[in-house]
């Protein structure tokens, strides 16, 4: 995609990337809904950016962030799970732009055979996206996760790399 990257998440992101996820439009679709702390953030990304089956980045289109996106699990022709959300407030769109420069990194760069995603039952935006993103639903994990007191259903999807390169 013309003008779009996904780059390495550094230390200079910290600040951002803990901005969007405290954010309240972010943090409500999140299993782990308390706003997190800095010194919380910099150990997660301490350990995270230590991990070779992990991926963080940053999705920028023209030099401007839309969002983070990470992957765990990752080796190549392996199975790995993704997560992601946009920066508040992004133009409609980002969202689908921010998870196709994603998943070229994964099946490009990280060469995976297969990307797993989950959304929470009721997060309706992120059901549509993983489906207009061409993720097949694979299941549904009913009363799965218990956030805020209420068990809600994790819808589980999964995108083969030929499925994705079949499609763009």
């Amino acid at each position: 995609m013309q003008g779009m990257s996904a780059r390495p998440m550094e230390q200079r992101d910290l600040a951002n990337v803990l901005s969007w996820r405290n954010h309240p439009d972010v943090r409500s679709y999140m299993r782990t809904r308390h706003e997190i702390t800095m010194d919380e953030h910099v150990a997660w990304f301490g350990r995270a950016s230590r991990d070779a089956s992990r991926s963080l980045l940053i999705v920028e289109e023209a030099g401007a962030a839309l969002g983070f996106a990470q992957f765990s699990c990752v080796e190549p022709d392996g199975v790995c799970e993704w997560g992601f959300y946009a920066v508040p407030g992004a133009a409609r769109g980002s969202g689908s732009k921010l998870g196709r420069s994603a998943l070229d990194h994964a099946f490009g760069p990280l060469k995976v055979r297969k990307v797993c995603g989950y959304a929470l039952g009721f997060n309706e935006a992120s059901i549509r996206l993983h489906e207009r993103l061409g993720f097949q639903r694979e299941g549904v994990l009913r009363e799965h996760v218990l956030v805020d007191g209420q068990y809600y259903d994790v819808v589980l999807f999964g995108l083969l790399r030929d499925e994705w390169f079949s499609q763009v």
